[in-house]
């Protein structure tokens, strides 16, 4: 499944919530990051399960989305930690 939210944070910080919530926060599922760039990372999880997380500049913000087969209900409860933008700002 694919999940998209535009934050209020700047790229490297949503990168960096990522990798200590992935695996810190939700022990039973941890996931580690396994390849990362500017704009992306990559995480692994049990029975190789794949998170992918890249990230955009938007106009209100970051741009956020994430990609997983296993971790969906991880992943939701990651986005909803972040600040949301108001999508109708113009």
């Amino acid at each position: 499944m694919v999940y998209e939210a535009i934050t209020t944070l700047a790229g490297p910080e949503v990168l960096h919530r990522a990798k200590r919530f992935f695996a810190e926060r939700v022990p039973l599922n941890a996931a580690y990051p396994e390849k990362e760039g500017p704009s992306f990372v990559t995480f692994r999880g049990q029975g190789g399960e794949e998170i992918a997380l890249a990230i955009w500049p938007h106009a209100t913000g970051t741009s956020v989305r994430i990609s997983t087969l296993l971790f969906d209900q991880v992943v939701d409860r990651f986005l909803s930690t972040l600040p949301l933008a108001d999508e109708h700002v113009a």
